[in-house]
């Protein structure tokens, strides 16, 4: 993902690159770590059974048999998706992203020293830099990840970035800006009320924020951040496209930079695509629904089968209830026909 930031995002001041969009206010300072991240969206995971984390004492400021956490943000946490692989050493392990957002490089070979090649005197010269920094955050010392915008002296934990509304970019340099300075998306308007997540159906916020994302292209698609965010893991690189217009090219560009991790994997799920639409969205959109157990209900082929908006993937019918042939296996929904029926073209 190495091409350049998308026309519709713009930071807060000293942005200094011409094709991001205006720069805007800077955001007010997150809410006390007691408070941080109360905006939760479906897709995110719950914060209160996840502990904070420890005491800036109990943070590794040298490599020793016993920690049982990693070196560089002092959690236990062996999450893949959050943390990616975990590095055992001979003396101490480290979590494979902490070490990328810190700007540390390994060797991928295996060596006598752990899994892989790290220059230990950089890793133990990071590690007691971070000792002497608070995070923006939780307000705890250990913080290594530093915000990328020039003259930003803010620091975090990688674990703390979301309740912070901070990001990390997992593409190019591999950087990360706190929540001032992260890039927000402006080439949208407000989402019309009552408009609801495209993915889990839930309610959107009111305008554009850390929480509320929308498609660049478009600019229908709205979704929870955790929810796009759950979606480009489970379909990887070769997959991952906006969940309505399909677009993967410039929504692939415009996630990354303003955070979202898009694996370089194939998907989780065979036949992705379809599976996954159906999966999002399981009822009868018709105007008039005519199967005998609802709307929410079907059957696994015939006249009550439910079939997907082969333009959007965003509404499905019953076969029936769209006056559609059994045989025929293409229907788009009111929006996408443009005819306001609803029915098979």
């Amino acid at each position: 993902m190495g091409q350049g930031p998308s026309a519709s995002l713009a930071r807060g001041p000293s942005l200094g690159c011409g094709c991001l969009g205006s720069a805007m206010a800077p955001s007010p300072p997150p809410p006390p770590a007691s408070t941080a991240g109360t905006e939760q969206d479906p897709g995110d995971s719950p914060q209160g059974g996840t502990p904070g984390p420890p005491p800036a004492a109990h943070r590794c400021s040298r490599f020793a048999l016993s920690s049982a956490v990693c070196v560089l943000c002092g959690r236990a946490d062996v999450n893949p998706d959050t943390f990616g692989r975990i590095f055992d050493q001979i003396w101490f392990w480290v979590h494979e992203f902490c070490l990328i957002f810190a700007n540390i490089s390994f060797d991928e070979r295996p060596t006598e020293e752990g899994t892989v090649g790290l220059d230990l005197s950089v890793l133990a010269h990071t590690v007691k830099r971070a000792n002497q920094k608070q995070c923006c955050v939780c307000g705890e010392r250990g913080a290594a990840i530093t915000c990328a915008e020039s003259g930003c002296a803010r620091s975090f934990h990688l674990p703390c970035a979301k309740d912070g509304q901070c990001i990390t970019q997992f593409f190019g340099e591999h950087r990360s800006f706190c929540f001032e300075h992260r890039l927000r998306q402006t080439a949208v308007t407000a989402p019309a009320k009552g408009t609801t997540c495209a993915i889990c159906q839930g309610a959107v916020g009111n305008i554009a924020s850390y929480h509320t994302l929308a498609c660049p292209v478009c600019k229908h698609a709205w979704f929870h951040r955790g929810c796009i965010q759950q979606q480009a893991l489970n379909d990887g690189m070769a997959c991952f496209r906006c969940p309505v217009c399909q677009d993967n090219a410039l929504f692939h560009i415009e996630m990354s930079i303003i955070g979202i991790q898009i694996p370089d994997r194939t998907p989780a799920r065979e036949d992705n695509r379809a599976y996954g639409l159906l999966q999002r969205h399981r009822r009868c959109d018709a105007v008039v629904c005519f199967y005998h157990g609802g709307r929410e209900l079907a059957e696994e082929e015939g006249p009550w089968q439910l079939i997907l908006c082969s333009s959007c993937g965003a509404e499905s019918t019953h076969r029936q209830c769209s006056h559609s042939s059994i045989r025929m296996n293409m229907w788009d929904c009111d929006r996408c026909a443009g005819l306001g029926t609803g029915k098979r073209q």
